[in-house]
């Protein structure tokens, strides 16, 4: 999968991104609110890479690497099927919020899931990432009344979701 925006690129991950990918992994303020391992040491962490880059070149997956100016600042994956519904999840690095990015690799991630046939596309965040939850509004997603428990890192949080369905069907 290839997308162009007006500022980024959302395309599969390469050996290149490696640094940049494991830097994302292992983020701390990316780790309070998308759910990743601990990793023991860098051979773990460079094992999910692998493993995200593979998923990002699979076909009838979507999986991209996030990047701004040819550099991977970000991930953006499925969660989740469920007939014509799709759950995205991403992230994006702290060095690169609040410029948009989120919003718009995010309504790009749901023009291309309705292209590619989905009816339906969701997207969740903790309730204590508001931000989060921001970028989806902005995307043009809605509230919607699922709710979910979520263990994650000794703590349960509250997930809030949002909805957007193809007006186009």
């Amino acid at each position: 999968m290839y997308i162009k925006t007006e500022r980024l690129e959302l395309k599969p991950l390469s050996d290149s991104d490696r640094d940049n990918m494991i830097a994302l992994l292992t983020n701390s303020e990316i780790k309070k609110t998308y759910m990743l391992p601990d990793f023991e040491n860098e051979e773990q962490a460079e094992k999910l890479f692998l493993r995200l880059k593979d998923g990002s070149r699979a076909e009838k997956v979507y999986q991209v690497g996030i990047f701004l100016d040819g550099e991977v600042i970000g991930y953006a994956n499925e969660v989740e099927r469920d007939g014509d519904a799709i759950e995205l999840g991403y992230m994006i690095h702290p060095n690169h919020h609040n410029k948009g990015y989120g919003t718009e690799m995010l309504k790009a991630m749901i023009d291309e899931m309705f292209a590619r046939g989905f009816k339906e596309v969701l997207a969740g965040a903790f309730e204590e990432n508001p931000a989060s939850m921001r970028i989806m509004e902005k995307s043009g997603m809605i509230r919607i009344e699922k709710t979910d428990e979520i263990e994650y890192r000794g703590k349960v949080h509250k997930c809030i979701y949002y909805a957007k369905g193809n007006e186009n069907i």
